[in-house]
């Protein structure tokens, strides 16, 4: 059987140069990554990417080439500030972010301030009327009582109706909330 001929990595068939299995490259830009090669190559240049893959021990070498790679990437898409101005951009976005968070969290804290105002007024208001109907009932003498009502039952339909009080028009909404 006949030893299959060694394929050249990416970076190799770029420079045009022979890869044999020292090849430092070829683990990291096998054969069919030249684009990726391409744009690593365009950016670092090829002995400079050497150099930093040699600075590097063995065991951290494809992390090193990874982040390389997308240093390239990011540079191709903007020159100056490379993967340093993509970490700016997000990093604005969530400081945005958080004042959004902030802000919705206050106009929450109001909406239940606002909520819970509004129970205590209608609290407020149900407590008026119960005293207030009370006071109806032990003021009318009991032998002049004609009420359709039970006396027992001071929350009948009835007495209600009679007695009741409109909370809106005590108790004017302010500002546009949600219960």
């Amino acid at each position: 059987m006949e030893a299959k001929p060694h394929q050249p990595c990416a970076a190799c068939r770029m420079l045009r140069r022979r890869c044999d299995a020292k090849c430092l490259l070829a683990p990291y830009f096998p054969a069919d990554q030249l684009d990726k090669f391409a744009v690593v190559h365009r950016v670092f240049g090829a002995s400079n990417v050497i150099k930093m893959i040699q600075m590097v021990e063995e065991t951290k070498r494809e992390d090193a080439v990874k982040a390389i790679v997308y240093e390239a990437m990011a540079r191709v898409r903007d020159p100056v500030y490379g993967s340093a101005g993509a970490i700016q951009q997000l990093q604005k976005m969530v400081q945005e972010l958080k004042m959004e968070v902030e802000t919705m969290n206050a106009r929450v804290s109001e909406v239940q301030e606002q909520r819970d105002q509004l129970l205590m007024n209608i609290a407020h208001t149900n407590l008026l009327q119960h005293h207030h109907q009370h006071d109806v009932i032990d003021l009318v003498p009991h032998h002049h009582h004609q009420f359709p009502i039970n006396v027992q039952d001071p929350f009948s339909d009835d007495l209600y109706d009679a007695f009741s009080l409109d909370p809106m028009d005590q108790f004017p909404l302010r500002g546009d909330w949600v219960l």
